[in-house]
């Protein structure tokens, strides 16, 4: 298979026919994470393994991308549509749909080391099979557990008359797979590299682009041009939006930024859009909340509130559509470039990407980055960044400019100050972001492909070896990532620091870890660096209400010891550095009050904070009212929105969407409630008002009793959410928690 290494197939049938003849029918077959999975050859890879019980195949892959359904009829009425829609051309993976119907093939092992957040918290197949691996050993994971095919979605396009290939959306783990593959083969062990090539897929620079040869087969055709998976976005709740602008205020201008997908990535850059477009406005939200007088000396040193004048600077893991936002709104825009002297000139305010000083090889001179007398290693370093403009040539020693001849001898002044006339204007091949891997909704595709290739090839990818972390490289991505900030999200915070953001105390696996530990390792390792972990204080409502700020939790995913930033929507807790019981006093103050008293009760009882201590008064009103308070008047300027950058989604099924959420959190939270309000319903009359929302969902007649009681409990679920303008809601008081009853 190997003797002619990147043949183009049509014929996903003769391609699978060859890696099975070639490896076997024993095939650990790997595949990256999220958008870049093959489909096409997985499915046909999984319907032989179907046909024929020979074949053994296992397959160690994460986060496979799956079309929203649906459990109960109320969640189809309202899911099918949406996703007939949205995901409309987009192709099903064939072992999925069989392992959600409990049909996956006996012949068949699915192994991941990420899903979707609780995907598989009721399913013991999936927890068993899970794999805890950082992201960074996912390679060298899937490699120990024998995989020996390895198959990619891939974009392609002409270049100076050759087809290349970008591993695009994956260049995460692939180039690190790849490499290990071609070690195995090289050592005597048949294996198979599987490219599927899709022209939708938007084309990535940076390490992401590739030759033909990488893959032993590549498919290529009309048919595998199909659509690319496109999630919608998450709305952004009021405190969503609350823990978005206090981050905002501990990004350094100048700086880094590491955000993740999802409601709170859009709420920190939708704070940070706030900062830069509308400041006025901004300073006045800071100064209503108070942030500016409780975390005065931690933002005067760490952070910054003014407009982005440098910009940021991108380095995560995921690129997604926020950061998309940043560069349209001109937030992400600081250069970075794979130069040691270049970075180090630029960081001490000696060299900017769009303002080449005169006496820069002077410069570069005194910095044994280039030799006194130009050789064609130094003219091909100064050309290829932009120091030298374009069109010149080397030859014995002379610089060439349209037949005029420039000596390369910098130790004469004369031919120094001569060789000022053939500078660049800017600085070439900079990048504002290095990312890993991308998926996003199909504005963010589009964007992307819209884009000049000069512009695109600002945006890097590489593997998670180089993004995740220094090692390999630690000078110059020091230097490149200079004040960063990584943003991460965990789900339970302890009153000592640690951190539960991947598993359940019991076991059960909610997501994976993912890249969060390299993360918080690099942040402690860089000296201006900070890791900012976002924990919303409370989830659930009603009387399933619970706190996320606990005395002790029995996982941990980041250990106190690496402790550093805790950021919930009443503020910021800055904990790295300090003694317990100061950073027990500084997780309170960002609780939610009704669970303040019980936890400093615990923490005295333990020991761990002074008997006579009590909380601030000024920390002892954190309520939701207070954030919507604060916040809910600004909605009237066009701030926090719930979808601040569009959304797929009609405004009925947003307002629907809404309402029925709602209804979920009452059927945990407040049952009473719920029943109650169901019943009033069928004493009232069908309000005009609920009309769209019975069409969308096809109960605008209802023909049996079981659509008429789902009528019923839509109508109570949109007046419950204040969603029908022509009827109050159902107020049922409730005589144990008045205070948290909605």
């Amino acid at each position: 298979m190997n003797d002619n290494p990147g043949i183009i197939y049509d014929d996903v049938a003769k391609c699978v026919d060859e890696v099975i003849q070639y490896v076997g029918k024993d095939i650990t077959f790997s595949m990256t994470l999220a958008l870049g999975k093959p489909i096409h050859f997985i499915n046909e890879l999984y319907r032989r393994a179907k046909e024929d019980p020979e074949i053994k195949l296992r397959i160690i892959t994460a986060l496979a991308l799956e079309k929203p359904k649906g459990h109960s009829d109320l969640e189809k009425r309202f899911l099918g549509p949406l996703s007939d829609r949205i995901f409309e051309g987009v192709l099903e993976f064939d072992y999925m749909l069989d392992f959600r119907a409990g049909k996956l093939s006996k012949n068949v092992e699915v192994l991941e080391f990420f899903c979707k957040a609780g995907g598989y918290l009721n399913s013991p197949v999936a927890q068993q099979n899970h794999l805890a691996t950082n992201y960074t050993h996912a390679s060298r994971d899937a490699m120990a557990l024998g995989s020996n095919v390895f198959g990619q979605l891939v974009g392609y396009r002409e270049i100076n008359g050759k087809t290349m290939y970008s591993m695009s959306c994956n260049t995460d783990v692939c180039l690190e797979a790849v490499r290990a593959l071609k070690a195995k083969r090289a050592n005597g062990e048949k294996v198979a590299i599987i490219g599927e090539a899709n022209r939708k897929m938007p084309f990535m620079y940076g390490d992401a682009v590739v030759e033909a040869d990488t893959y032993d087969i590549i498919l290529q055709g009309p048919k595998y041009d199909y659509e690319l998976f496109c999630p919608p976005k998450d709305p952004v709740a009021l405190p969503d939006h609350m823990i978005g602008i206090n981050v905002s205020t501990l990004i350094k201008d100048g700086g880094t930024i590491q955000v993740g997908i999802g409601a709170l990535g859009d709420a920190i850059v939708s704070g940070l859009i706030m900062r830069n477009e509308h400041n006025e406005l901004y300073q006045e939200i800071l100064q209503k909340a108070g942030l500016m007088t409780r975390y005065e000396k931690l933002i005067s040193e760490w952070g910054d509130t003014g407009v982005f004048q440098k910009g940021l600077y991108g380095s995560s893991e995921m690129f997604v559509d926020a950061f998309m936002q940043m560069y349209k709104s001109k937030i992400l825009k600081r250069k970075v470039f794979d130069s040691i002297p270049i970075m180090k000139l630029i960081n001490d305010r000696k060299l900017a990407a769009d303002n080449i000083p005169t006496d820069i090889i002077d410069q570069l001179i005194e910095m044994k980055a280039v030799h006194s007398i130009l050789n064609e290693e130094d003219f091909t370093f100064l050309t290829e960044f932009g120091i030298l403009k374009q069109g010149l040539n080397y030859e014995l020693g002379s610089i060439i400019d349209n037949g005029t001849k420039y000596s390369a001898d910098m130790n004469d002044d004369k031919n120094r100050m001569e060789l000022r006339a053939l500078l660049g204007k800017e600085l070439r091949g900079g990048q504002v972001i290095l990312g890993a891997f991308f998926v996003g909704p199909k504005a963010f595709y589009q964007a992307l492909n819209e884009m000049s290739e000069e512009e695109r090839q600002l945006f890097g990818m590489s593997g998670v070896e180089k993004v995740n972390q220094l090692y390999g490289g630690e000078e110059l991505r020091t230097l490149q990532r200079k004040d960063a900030r990584f943003v991460n999200t965990g789900m339970v915070a302890t009153l000592l620091g640690s951190i539960a953001s991947d598993q359940l105390e019991d076991g059960r696996i909610i997501s994976g870890i993912g890249g969060q530990y390299n993360f918080v390792a690099m942040g402690h390792a860089l000296p201006d660096a900070r890791i900012i972990m976002m924990v919303k204080s409370t989830k659930g409502s009603g009387k399933s209400l619970k706190s996320n700020i606990l005395f002790s939790y029995g996982h941990c995913s980041v250990p106190k010891h690496l402790r550093d930033i805790i950021v919930t929507e009443y503020g910021i807790a800055d904990v790295r550095s300090k003694p317990e019981k100061q950073v027990i006093a500084e997780m309170l103050n960002v609780a939610d009050s009704r669970f303040q008293n019980q936890l400093l009760d615990q923490a005295k009882k333990a020991g761990k904070i002074p008997l006579d201590y009590e909380i601030p008064a000024e920390y002892r009103n954190n309520t939701p009212e207070k954030i919507a308070s604060l916040l809910k008047p600004y909605q009237a300027h066009g701030m926090f929105k719930a979808f601040p950058f569009g959304t797929d989604l009609t405004e009925t099924e947003i307002i629907l969407g809404g309402a029925l959420k709602g209804l979920k959190r009452l059927s945990t939270g407040n049952r009473l409630k719920m029943v109650t309000g169901l019943l009033s319903e069928f004493l009232k009359p069908f309000p005009k008002s609920a009309q769209p929302y019975m069409e969308r969902l096809k109960l605008s007649k209802p023909s049996s009793m079981q659509e008429k009681i789902m009528r019923k409990l839509v109508t109570f679920a949109l007046r419950n959410n204040n969603s029908l303008p022509d009827s109050a809601p159902t107020q049922i008081s409730s005589p144990t928690n008045k205070s948290i009853n909605n």
